[in-house]
């Protein structure tokens, strides 16, 4: 063994106290650090030391290179991505993860076993019929990836060829329809070979970003007995918008469509008796994406991809020629249902989770932050400084400054730049409607009333100080802006 490698396990207990008392002291100060805070890039290459530092030193060396850059970005007031917070289960079971490092593509091991009960129990908080197989994948993106893949499969044997076997290149003139698709369905749609242009984009109701389904129907009746796949919102980016599930469901008895539905985190609405109705008729899609890092509170990366189609799954993924992965038309594996052979245990900290705070955990997270986003929206709509731009549907508040629209490109790049220099809190920049626009997404566990109280205080001095910037070499502010978000 390594002499490094060998020091280093004789002192496991001193490392993973030190790592302990980092951890709990970034997450003890967590709601006094920046919710962004901007970090030049390196002027020099890191080398590579030729011998190890041994891990200690490492976490020392982290905490100096890095320590004084971290921000809250899981804290109260990061309301720029829809990002949760890791909770106090969460982070347990994904430090279990890391410690026991098991594959959950093993199936006759634990892990197999716990992703299993975690799907189950996830269904039951989702109110998802049981023939929905679930399987964690990384993020919403891969999810969806997931889940168009499969569409894709479906596509082809409706026009009577095997696409897993015979390539893109079979199908007649793919399309995939959406009204208002996250930018990860384009990138999807790229990645599995149906190029960017066939997507179709049907109309949206009338100051909405849900779909028209009157539109739809049209589209769907002059294309009528052509398959195609819809991608449906459950919960937009810019102002948590949702299509009318229920109608699709209706739809899809009368045209020949796949129902992807996109909830990645609009999905969570069904942990609330009052706002499951935004999710009802979901029941009867094809495929769903809920993403676990975002209204779930677990740590990066955990998505899950849902779906009925078993047998079409295994048909995209799964492993030919490779006997020790075991018959995929025999024995389910979640390595013939998923891109990843190797996997990490992405299931244990929603499992803890779960286990932790069950349903009404769930329900008091979500209800809490819509009420959250609800107040920020009346704040926001009694302020003579801004204009909400949506109604507030579930945790995303979609608003820009009182200015003129010629003003507004400049003015809420200032106003962004200079809430995130000051670090109470990020929000991010977006397009609704034409108009230059702020949103904010609230979606972590410890995010409070007074919270939305400081940082609206925090919006008011800002707007009330913004005065047009005199022009300079500088780079250009989005440009700048972009440096904090990455």
């Amino acid at each position: 063994m390594n002499a490094q490698l060998e020091q280093d396990l004789a002192q496991l207990n001193d490392l993973l106290s030190a790592t302990q008392t980092f951890s709990t002291h970034f997450l003890s100060n967590i709601e006094e650090l920046p919710a962004s805070k901007y970090m030049p890039p390196p002027g020099n290459v890191t080398l590579l030391p030729e011998q190890g530092i041994g891990a200690m030193a490492a976490l020392q060396q982290f905490q100096k290179q890095y320590g004084p850059y971290l921000a809250a970005g899981a804290g109260p007031r990061y309301w720029g991505f829809v990002t949760g917070g890791v909770t106090p289960a969460a982070l347990a079971g994904d430090w279990v993860a890391s410690a026991i490092d098991m594959n959950a593509a093993d199936k006759g091991g634990a892990a197999f076993n716990i992703e299993i009960a975690t799907i189950q129990m996830l269904r039951q908080l989702f109110g998802l019929p049981d023939d929905f197989e679930g399987s964690f994948v990384s993020g919403a993106t891969m999810s969806n990836f997931a889940g168009l893949a499969v569409a894709r499969q479906w596509l082809g044997e409706q026009q009577g060829v095997d696409v897993g076997q015979q390539g893109i290149g079979a199908l007649q003139e793919p399309k995939v329809l959406a009204c208002t698709p996250h930018s990860s369905v384009a990138k999807s749609l790229s990645m599995l070979g149906f190029g960017r242009d066939a997507l179709v984009k049907i109309p949206a109701l009338p100051q909405r970003e849900a779909v028209d389904v009157d539109a739809l129907e049209a589209w769907l009746q002059q294309h009528k007995g052509r398959p195609v796949i819809f991608v449906a919102s459950a919960g937009t980016v810019n102002t948590t918008d949702f299509d009318d599930l229920a109608a699709l469901a209706r739809l899809k008895q009368q045209y020949n469509f796949w129902l992807h539905v996109d909830a990645a985190f609009g999905g969570f609405a069904a942990c609330s008796p009052q706002h499951r109705f935004w999710v009802k008729g979901w029941e009867a899609a094809d495929s769903i994406t809920i993403d676990a890092h975002k209204w779930m509170n677990v740590p990066y990366d955990a998505a899950m991809i849902f779906c009925r189609h078993p047998s079409l799954q295994a048909a995209v993924f799964k492993n030919v020629g490779a006997a020790y992965l075991g018959d995929p038309a025999k024995d389910f594996n979640f390595i013939h249902h998923v891109p990843e052979n190797s996997r990490r245990l992405r299931a244990l900290p929603a499992w803890y989770s779960l286990q932790a705070y069950g349903a009404k955990g769930y329900q008091d997270i979500v209800e809490a932050n819509i009420q959250q986003a609800n107040l920020l929206g009346s704040l926001i709509s009694d302020s003579p400084y801004f204009r909400l731009l949506a109604p507030v549907k579930l945790s995303v508040v979609c608003f820009t400054l009182s200015k003129p629209l010629n003003e507004l490109d400049e003015a809420t790049a200032r106003f962004l730049e200079i809430l995130a220099e000051r670090g109470v809190v990020f929000m991010t920049p977006t397009v609704y409607l034409h108009t230059p626009a702020i949103r904010a997404a609230l979606v972590n566990w410890r995010t409070t009333e007074q919270d939305v109280r400081t940082v609206f205080k925090e919006m008011e001095e800002i707007a009330q100080s913004l005065k047009p910037k005199a022009a300079t070499k500088e780079k250009p502010l989005l440009d700048k802006l972009l440096g904090f978000l990455l």
